[in-house]
């Protein structure tokens, strides 16, 4: 089974106290609010004359921003998600489809208007896309950590270097630097995730239920999981419907095109963004996999009524499984025996709707990267551009440099093994 063997820390978030400890999108402070792009450049700025105090609180304050945005999008494009659905008045007024089209795009932004009017960060300068992407792949994290071991904070410095390696586990610098913090005293206590979402401490700690054969309170978790996960989904696509730039004159469909390109490059990011990491590699099929350890958890519980439908709907997402075949054939073969129906063997809802909708937003993008885009561009499919990192805006502090990014680069040497492929050690 997967991440059977994943060693699993405690972590005790309450030692190291965080940028978002306060934080709420509905009651952001005024006199905090201020452009991204302002925050974050007055931010490196100070990082590179050396003002490490300045620079941690413009850090944290961008990381508060960022945040600010992403969920001031998500609240009114989900609390307009339902404005103008189509009903029998609008039918009958509208027959026109066209019409209806026009209809819907007038009252989803007017009522997007209304509710952006309510939120200040809305009446600033919208920050460029490259600079969202950045946050995105917690770029900011790399600063703070080396400008709280300047100041002497090596906790926070050590916490602010695990939420970076979340994201990013193979950079060298910062796993240079984390094995440096290691041998200066016992870090578990200090390895917070600042980023972690609500899901990932349950679903790790269902896994562990699960291996130590508590499987009644393993599915109890392994289903809040689920939900947690769907309901950060649900949020992370609909953060997606903001603002973009229109940078070139173009008819009306292709500038639309355009425009809903970009929003579907975001929301099929969506689902590798919010993919685990656990133990330094990220969980695939994460979706699935929770799936897999509930039908089990559930066919230990004697449960098969549940169980089948976690099968089915494991079969969504990786229908080759043959260990899965397997079971779903077993379960069909004592069906009478369990009482089963054939109800029993479809994907569950949430599990169905989750499959069709990242599945048809795969299938328009690459329709709209092939065939909808000018001469001169290369074709990139839709998993390339979830997986794709444009090059970041401050790309002159990356890597060992002038900044000190990686300040054991020169001394700190790794332990010597003798699995080493250098120099053979007695």
């Amino acid at each position: 089974m997967p991440l059977k063997s994943v060693c699993l820390l405690v972590l005790i978030p309450a030692l190291v106290a965080a940028q978002y400890e306060k934080y709420s999108f509905q009651s952001f402070p005024q006199s905090d609010l201020m452009p991204l792009d302002a925050a974050y450049g007055h931010a490196l700025d100070q990082y590179a004359a050396h003002n490490w105090k300045e620079s941690v609180k413009y850090l944290e304050l961008s990381l508060r921003l960022r945040r600010l945005l992403r969920d001031s999008e998500a609240f009114c494009s989900r609390n307009c998600s339902s404005v103008s659905r189509d009903n029998d008045t609008a039918a009958t007024l509208f027959a026109d489809h066209h019409l209806r089209v026009a209809r819907h795009f007038l009252l989803r932004a007017s009522c997007l208007k209304r509710c952006k009017a309510n939120f200040p960060v809305f009446g600033i300068a919208y920050p460029r896309r490259d600079l969202l992407e950045d946050f995105d792949r917690r770029t900011p994290y790399r600063y703070i950590q080396y400008a709280y071991y300047q100041l002497n904070n090596v906790e926070k410095a050590v916490a602010a270097a695990h939420t970076f390696l979340k994201k990013n586990p193979e950079d060298p610098y910062l796993v240079k630097n984390m094995n440096y913090y290691k041998t200066l005293f016992d870090v578990d206590d200090y390895l917070v995730d600042y980023e972690e979402q609500p899901y990932e401490s349950v679903f790790l700690k269902a896994v562990k239920l699960y291996n130590n054969g508590d499987f009644s309170s393993s599915a109890r978790d392994m289903e809040q999981a689920i939900a947690e996960y769907f309901k950060i989904y649900d949020l992370c696509s609909a953060g997606c419907e903001g603002s973009y730039e229109i940078t070139e004159y173009k008819d009306f469909f292709p500038t639309l095109a355009d425009l809903y390109t970009e929003v579907l490059k975001c929301k099929v990011k969506c689902e590798a963004d919010l993919t685990p990491n656990v133990g330094g590699f990220f969980v695939e099929k994460f979706v699935a996999t929770m799936y897999h350890y509930l039908q089990f958890a559930y066919y230990k519980l004697n449960d098969v009524k549940n169980a089948a439908p976690c099968a089915a709907s494991y079969m969504l997402f990786d229908s080759k499984d043959q260990v899965m075949q397997q079971n779903v054939q077993y379960y069909r073969f004592y069906r009478e025996q369990w009482g089963l129906e054939d109800r029993h063997f479809q994907p569950r809802p949430e599990a169905l709707r989750y499959y069709n909708q990242t599945t048809k937003q795969k299938e328009m993008l690459e329709f709209s990267l092939n065939y909808l885009q000018t001469d001169d561009e290369d074709v990139v499919g839709p998993e390339e551009v979830a997986t794709s990192h444009a090059e970041p805006p401050d790309t002159e502090f990356e890597g060992i440099g002038d900044y000190e990014e990686s300040f054991v680069a020169d001394w700190w040497q790794e332990p010597k093994t003798k699995w080493d492929t250098g120099e053979v050690t007695d």
